[in-house]
């Protein structure tokens, strides 16, 4: 069933540089801590320090192996009736709600980043897979009672698309889904 009841999508976001950056980072601090104690405690004479860099070192794996699942995350979007939920997975064990977004308050919907680029927003959700493709993200503006005009970017696929289409302004139905496929 694709426009009627409940429609959802997974997408998995894109590491980017500064995730890898911050990947490299946390196993050198681990690679490095047990050396820096080893040296402190050999110029020092004091054993004891030894011993706290191997717990320190083995806190530290605890630590890395947290940071890496941290880098895992996913965007939830589902339809059901006129809302548009989206909510962020970090690592598959923690569920964080993003916005909820009125489908009939959506006021332009657009693949073209140019045309919301000099519009004042109070509020932006960016939750697309990737950032920087800009062929495969939406960018949406709509009313919240909460924030006031707000941007939503993300990634939809043509199921949740089909999902909005009976709740979108008939105008705007026409503008995203007909005369774009035409030209």
């Amino acid at each position: 069933m694709i426009d009627g009841g409940f429609n959802e999508q997974v997408v998995k976001r894109v590491n980017k540089p500064k995730q890898l950056i911050i990947k490299i980072v946390s196993v050198l601090v681990l690679v490095l801590t047990p050396f820096v104690f080893a040296g402190v405690a050999i110029l020092t004479g004091i054993q004891y320090i030894f011993v706290v860099g191997l717990f320190l070192t083995l806190a530290g794996i605890y630590i890395v192996w947290y940071i890496f699942s941290q880098q895992k995350v996913e965007f939830e979007y589902s339809v059901a009736g006129n809302d548009l939920d989206i909510a962020k997975i970090i690592s598959l064990r923690k569920r964080k709600p993003v916005c909820r977004v009125p489908i009939n308050e959506i006021t332009e919907l657009t693949t073209d980043e140019k045309k919301i680029e000099n519009v004042r927003v109070t509020k932006a959700f960016v939750v697309p897979r990737d950032t920087d493709a800009k062929d495969e993200n939406y960018y949406a503006l709509f009313n919240s009672p909460a924030h006031g005009k707000c941007l939503l970017v993300f990634s939809p696929n043509e199921q949740i698309l089909e999902g909005m289409k009976s709740h979108l302004d008939k105008g705007l139905v026409i503008k995203v889904f007909y005369q774009n496929k035409r030209a």
